[in-house]
């Protein structure tokens, strides 16, 4: 079962960890020191591992961790929480949209977080414990980790953002289905992002607003900065959102009255050609009493004849204002 433990930390309330292996770690989880224990849901001992350790835990919370399919939200059950979280995938090959999603059980004492997949936030916190300036409870480290995660989501917005900028300059140059599919792919990933991140915000809000006890007023208001900043981002989102939609429509206006201008020049261009067309079909049947078949300069008069129809067409069409 121990291989279902990514790894395990016991808090000194100083802002370092002591790492736990073995016994050591199920013995933490029942002290009143707080413990952290991070573990891999892919792994299947991992079930078997919570069954057994947090056997006094609701059934239902031990089934949400090791969910397939989450979306962020919190759950106060008797003094802990139960909070699901997205961050932005930074793994490599792999795209930012596909937003990686943490699972924790948090009380006084204890903090159980579940992944499917590497959050590099969970990783700092790690390295901020192993330096001794890491969260000295549950609290602080709660806010530090959602403030980590949207640190980690600030460029990635910055790059949507520039990105839709880069298009709307590039179309009022030049519009080209390239930038079509470049603008859906935009507003796609911006659909994608606020998915999560309008949920998340919910979650936040609704936990720096609990009565947990284990929360005090600073790590309150850091929880309603990281609130105020999401809030933002989902605003920024739903901006790029619509500007996305306005560009994706002016291509398609543009690419549409381009379409229509080549259409008219060759109606245009078919309709001079019409009556041409006709009186060389007609003189080409072969057949008798053709006009001009017995006269050698037949051809250089009736040549003149469409030349002075294509002429007078030209006039026609200008007073009609058809070009």
């Amino acid at each position: 079962m121990e291989d279902a433990i990514l790894f395990a930390y016991s808090f000194d309330g100083k802002g370092g960890a002591q790492p736990l292996a073995g016994d050591a770690v199920s013995q933490a989880i029942k002290d009143d020191a707080i413990a952290w224990v991070h573990l891999d849901a892919t792994h299947a001992d991992a079930k078997v591992w919570l069954e057994k350790e947090v056997a006094y835990l609701d059934p239902f919370i031990t089934e949400a961790l090791l969910a397939e399919e989450t979306s962020p939200r919190l759950t106060e059950i008797d003094g802990g929480a139960l909070l699901f979280l997205r961050g932005v995938n930074l793994n490599e090959n792999s795209a930012p949209e596909d937003m990686v999603s943490i699972r924790l059980w948090i009380d006084t004492h204890r903090i159980i977080s579940v992944r499917l997949r590497r959050l590099k936030a969970v990783r700092d916190i790690e390295a901020q414990l192993l330096q001794g300036r890491g969260p000295k409870d549950a609290g602080e480290f709660v806010a530090s980790l959602v403030a980590k995660m949207f640190n980690r989501f600030e460029p990635v917005l910055a790059t949507l953002d520039d990105t839709t900028d880069q298009i709307e300059e590039a179309v009022l140059d030049q519009t080209s289905t390239e930038h079509r599919e470049a603008i859906v792919g935009v507003r796609k990933q911006a659909i994608i992002f606020r998915r999560y991140m309008a949920p998340q915000r919910e979650a936040i809000a609704q936990l720096y607003g609990s009565e947990l006890p284990w929360l005090t007023p600073g790590n309150r208001r850091h929880l309603q900065e990281s609130f105020n900043r999401v809030k933002r981002y989902v605003d920024d989102l739903d901006a790029i959102r619509e500007r996305a939609q306005i560009v994706k429509d002016e291509i398609a206006n543009i690419l549409s009255d381009r379409l229509n201008k080549n259409m008219y020049i060759l109606s245009v261009i078919a309709a001079i050609f019409l009556p041409l067309g006709f009186l060389t079909g007609l003189l080409g049947i072969n057949v008798g009493g053709i006009p001009g078949a017995d006269n050698e300069n037949a051809f250089l008069i009736f040549g003149g004849m469409l030349v002075a129809i294509v002429a007078l067409q030209v006039v026609i069409f200008k007073k009609l204002k058809w070009f």
